[in-house]
């Protein structure tokens, strides 16, 4: 119990474009659209604070241009930001299209930017005094130099004793790396919490109990996120229990996953057991999706 949160992960731009049917090719597609603070990892940090954690830290990679906007933001949400400013590369910029439909589906087009150059010269064991949890966002397994660096913190990670937790972050970019080199790179960690799509993608089984299952016999503790189907909780080779999902109006589902998982490490360092984090978790995914944004209200 206690102690503090490190995430370790990407910071982004997110331009987020609300439109109503489907895109109209060659001309205009009405939308409303906003500028928002965004990144898996950061959004994680922002609701693991908000939902409790009082000492919340990020690590993570930003261009010149949105560094003290990205830095200013993160305090607001209570998260202690250690902020790498790139002198190259341009702050990460995420394109939200988002269906206003029921679904509130959305569709990335993502330029990473700075935020996957996170490399080893980055990362000091220092940054893990008073860190009782470290979460990796899944989107550092996703170039070389931030690779690189997921293999240096999990080393630090292990010296001490801290348990560790990865977010795979997107079936896109998870198919083109290869199931086998993520699972290789994510070898002793203690908590797994992909969606059903990246389970699928990770076990090749369709049913989502089947794949948490499979999942569990590598990792000690899967959360599979089901979205509007709630979590299931596996161990050992079985799942223990399904959590059913908060009731929620979608608005934007951008960052419900992030919510669900900030949410649930917050419970985790509050003493909570998994079903009960795993249910703050899903109430967190709720809030999510009736805003616009992958984050949580700021802190006053």
């Amino acid at each position: 119990m206690g102690g503090a949160l490190l995430v370790v992960g990407d910071v982004v731009t997110d331009v987020v474009a609300r439109h109503r049917g489907p895109l109209a090719p060659g001309t205009d597609t009405a939308s409303a659209i906003r500028t928002l603070p965004g990144g898996a990892g950061a959004n994680v940090a922002c609701w693991a604070a908000h939902r409790g954690c009082a000492d919340v830290r990020l690590l993570g990679r930003v261009g010149t241009d949105g560094a003290v906007w990205h830095e200013r933001e993160l305090r607001a949400s209570g998260v202690r930001p250690h902020l790498v400013v790139d002198p190259e590369a341009a702050t990460g910029t995420v394109i939200c299209l988002v269906d206003t439909g029921d679904a509130a589906e959305r569709t990335f087009l993502t330029d990473s930017g700075a935020s996957l150059r996170l490399d080893p010269d980055d990362w000091s064991p220092s940054l893990l005094d008073g860190v009782a949890r470290l979460h990796l966002s899944g989107y550092l397994f996703f170039s070389e130099p931030s690779r690189a660096l997921v293999s240096v913190a999990l080393e630090s990670a292990r010296a001490r004793g801290v348990p560790v937790s990865v977010d795979p972050a997107s079936a896109g970019f998870l198919t083109q790396l290869g199931v086998d080199r993520f699972l290789a790179l994510a070898e002793g960690i203690d908590v797994l919490l992909p969606s059903r799509d990246e389970a699928y993608l990770l076990t090749g089984l369709p049913d989502p109990a089947d794949a948490a299952a499979k999942l569990s016999r590598l990792v000690p503790l899967v959360v599979a996120k089901q979205g509007a189907d709630g979590a299931l909780i596996a161990r050992g080779g079985s799942v223990e229990s399904r959590i059913p999902a908060a009731p929620a109006a979608p608005r934007d589902t951008t960052g419900a996953g992030d919510a669900f998982t900030g949410a649930f490490l917050a419970a985790l360092l509050a003493g909570a057991e998994a079903e009960e984090a795993a249910a703050e978790g899903c109430g967190a995914g709720a809030l999510a999706v009736e805003k616009v944004g992958g984050r949580p209200p700021t802190v006053d």
